[in-house]
């Protein structure tokens, strides 16, 4: 027996990992090692902690280690590391096997032995299994007291023996197969159909397909299969369920390119590989100018939709004992309903419960804070100066425990606009955009803060791109209203009141947006109208504004910093609400 099947077995605890196809298997109250159903690469994860138990393995090792070539996000890593904690710590109220090293990576902290893989008996030779030749490499491990000795010797040679007739059965069964959980958002995009008849367009096609990959490898949560391993399905009869079995993922997404002249068509289907489904399909048109911005343009705005129909998806699912996970989906799917006082309380609740289910959760702190600094930003908390100040805490938390967030800076982001801090928050909207560059509620929020800070014509043509990736998108008409409120500073009436109609019919619990209607509608002269929506703007707020031109000029001053933007917002807004019979004082 060579070094290699040597060290294959690992024993900690209940749990008994065999690294060599075994699998994971788990003490019953029988005493009988029982499998285990999780993933491959959670596996391969523990199998690389176990090996060093006791001493630090750094996210890169780990990363090179299991991945190999494949170039993969950190949060294909940190999905891995959760499954593997709800396992091996279920029951127990605080984690108890893998500690995480802020910044660095993980520690394997309970004692572990390496066993021995039994030989296979020669002819009459007994099958035996010698505890005495196990390696201990972290802490003491009680052994059976010698009278039991020979009996659980025999017994642990027949489970070992089961144990790996069962790992090669596995391979061939479908049950096992259909048996082991898959992570929550796991997707393979196969290799898109090439529909021009031009062999020569095909280097169009795959090209969208692996950076399609890549796009939702940015996504928060998201496992994405790698292209070279989707291409292997190139060419051949899709089933469903058996890729999704095969690769371990819930979804598949498949599609076709068809040019044609001057345009370029793209079909997208997202398939749920669990139940042959179809989620969500749509078309995608772009006119067919520079090949480069067509391609990114396509695979954004796939990657927005899809992000959305994902999350909506899993939020779906019934769950009889939901975990961490699910009340962050459930709270991500109110977030992206219409903003109102109901869904912020509603998204609020579910991150509490994800918080208090993993207090470490980094995801479910970051969530929050966007939430409560959201919810002030919107003009919809009762509470404004305790949500803020609840908001820092966690963003304090979040980034002390992983600097590095994309969502943590978000979160900063949106906590720093809460405080009318607009230059302050840019580069951590900036911060978000360098790790994904899909990511609209950046681009959006930087949109907002240039045109609160007096750059007027480029936070309009942000939000217009926003809008342009995700035309479909939840958050329109937040989009739509900045768009119309920045037309209006710039006196440009009709299109401001088009664009402000049009968010007020995406989000109707807006105040704010009735009340920049009344403004437009006085100063083309429609006073009747005009009245019309200052009393609904009235109706919808909190407290009755606008009360007075003083009061809304007070308000407006802690956001619209630039003097440029005051001076504009003198002549327009403030203007428009005195026609609409606002009085000064």
């Amino acid at each position: 027996m060579d070094a290699a099947d040597q060290d294959d077995i690992f024993l900690f605890q209940d749990f008994r990992l065999d690294r060599r196809g075994g699998g994971l298997f788990q003490r019953d109250e029988n005493g009988v090692f029982a499998p285990v159903p999780i993933g491959q690469r959670a596996l391969d994860v523990l199998g690389v902690l176990v090996d060093r138990a006791g001493q630090l393995v750094t996210r890169d090792e780990i990363i090179a280690a299991v991945w190999l070539e494949t170039v993969v996000e950190d949060n294909n890593l940190n999905m891995q590391i959760a499954a593997l904690r709800r396992v091996l710590d279920s029951g127990q109220t605080v984690p108890g096997h893998i500690q995480t090293i802020p910044r660095r990576g993980y520690r394997f902290v309970v004692p572990v032995i390496r066993a021995s893989r039994p030989a296979l008996p020669g002819p009459g030779q007994p099958q035996t299994a010698d505890p005495d030749h196990a390696d201990r490499v972290s802490g003491p491990i009680p052994r059976p007291r010698r009278p039991l000795r020979r009996a659980l010797m025999g017994v642990t040679a027949v489970l070992m023996l089961l144990a790996a007739a069962i790992a090669a059965w596995k391979v061939h069964s479908r049950w096992f197969l259909d048996a082991s959980p898959v992570p929550r958002l796991s997707i393979v995009v196969l290799p898109f159909a090439n529909l021009a008849g031009d062999p020569h367009q095909q280097y169009f096609v795959d090209a969208i397909t692996e950076d399609l990959t890549t796009d939702l490898s940015r996504l928060a949560d998201m496992l994405v299969i790698s292209h070279a391993t989707a291409l292997t399905y190139k060419d051949r009869a899709i089933d469903t369920k058996r890729i999704g079995r095969e690769l371990g993922v819930r979804y598949v997404l498949e599609g076709s390119v068809e040019p044609t002249g001057s345009q370029v068509r793209v079909n997208a289907q997202l398939i749920d590989a669990e139940t042959d489904t179809h989620v969500w399909a749509e078309r995608f048109d772009s006119g067919n100018g520079n090949l480069f911005t067509l391609q990114n343009d396509i695979t954004a705005r796939i990657a927005t939709a899809l992000n959305v129909k994902l999350i909506a998806s899993e939020a779906n699912r019934p769950t009889e004992h939901p975990d961490s996970l699910d009340h962050i989906f459930r709270g991500r799917a109110e977030m992206y309903k219409p903003a109102s006082s109901r869904n912020f309380a509603a998204a609020i609740e579910e991150y509490e419960q994800a918080l208090a289910l993993d207090p470490h959760s980094v995801e479910a702190q970051g969530r929050l804070a966007v939430a409560l600094a959201s919810r002030v930003l919107d003009e919809m908390s009762d509470a404004a100066s305790s949500d803020i100040e609840r908001a820092s805490g966690l963003v304090e938390q979040a980034l002390a425990t992983t600097p590095g967030s994309p969502l943590a800076h978000f979160a900063k982001a949106q906590l720093l606009r809460a405080q009318h801090r607009c230059d302050a928050a840019i580069p951590e909207y900036e911060t978000v955009l360098a790790a994904n560059r899909n990511s609209l509620a950046a681009i959006g929020n930087i949109g907002r803060c240039e045109i609160l800070l007096g750059r007027i014509d480029d936070g309009i043509a942000l939000e217009e791109q926003a809008i342009r990736l995700s035309p479909h998108d939840p958050f329109i008409g937040v989009w739509s209203s900045r768009i119309g409120q920045a037309k209006l500073l710039q006196s440009r009436l009709d299109e401001a009141i088009q664009w402000l109609e049009t968010a007020h019919n995406h989000n109707p619990a807006f105040a704010f947006v009735p009340a920049w209607l009344a403004a437009g509608f006085a100063l083309k002269g429609d006073l009747p109208r005009a009245a019309i929506e200052l009393a609904e703007a009235r109706q919808l707020s909190r407290n009755g504004s606008p009360t007075t031109i003083a009061a809304e000029r007070a308000i407006c001053a802690r956001d619209f910093i630039a003097p440029a933007t005051r001076a504009l917002l003198e002549t327009t807004y403030l203007e428009g609400l005195r026609r609409a019979g606002v009085p000064q004082e």
